[in-house]
């Protein structure tokens, strides 16, 4: 892996400081723009061992990755997506639901590859670690894998989209999945012509993001106080 020079306090310089700040602002969850040529093994690989040096409670590294080329199983995987999207539209109600069918919600074909990735829930046996009260922590940590490998994506100039509208126990046994391993994440990926300014779902006005002095507290929920810190958020200063 490439070296991070590092200052006396233990933080990048600003060249790397600036890149991990810049991936987190500019990841997108892509939808299109997905480009056709093969993904280069080598780049895949990178991006997997970033998921794979995610933290995981109890060091229980409860995650796999199947990696998706066929075009009839992705083909496959979109079906039970159209199913999975025609039920959830049935529970949205008026304007917001013809708003939520013109929305492009996967990318399963347009992408050169598709990527689920698990959570192996027997992993963590002999390594109850952190799980005694908190027995999610496995997912938990998974979800950490997915991040780990959306940001490194995005250094690579790699889309990723997640796709959640799927029905877990149809995905399963399409993929041939074991019943104590959960699918936590289905994403397309592969190398896009642009990534959004903002993204998609703010550009179609079905969201904004929230401001985040409201929603910074201060020794309890919904606690006062903070206002300095509050501040701060308002105007961050450069980087």
């Amino acid at each position: 892996m490439p070296a991070v020079h590092a200052i006396s306090d233990n933080s990048f310089d600003t060249t790397a400081r600036d890149a991990v700040y810049r991936a987190i602002f500019t990841r997108r969850d892509v939808r299109s723009h997905f480009r056709p040529e093969p993904l280069d093994d080598a780049v895949l690989a990178r991006l997997l061992l970033a998921a794979h040096h995610a933290p995981s409670v109890g060091f229980m590294q409860p995650w796999n990755f199947i990696v998706i080329r066929d075009r009839e199983r992705r083909r496959k995987v979109r079906d039970l997506f159209f199913d999975a999207r025609r039920q959830e539209a049935e529970t949205i109600a008026g304007d917001r639901q013809a708003l939520y069918r013109k929305l492009k919600l996967e990318g399963i074909l347009e992408s050169p590859l598709n990527l689920c990735i698990t959570c192996d829930r027997s992993r963590s046996q002999n390594s109850p670690l952190g799980r005694s009260h908190n027995p999610e922590m496995d997912l938990y940590s998974t979800v950490c894998a997915v991040q780990n490998f959306w940001l490194a994506a995005r250094a690579e100039g790699i889309g990723v989209g997640w796709v959640s509208i799927l029905d877990s126990g149809a995905l399963k046994s399409l993929l041939g999945i074991p019943d104590h391993v959960v699918p936590v994440a289905y994403l397309c990926v592969g190398r896009v012509s642009e990534f959004a300014p903002v993204p998609d779902l703010e550009t179609h006005g079905w969201g904004r993001r929230l401001p985040l002095p409201d929603l910074i507290m201060s020794e309890i929920f919904a606690g006062a106080g903070e206002e300095s810190l509050k501040s701060a958020a308002r105007h961050p200063s450069p980087r």
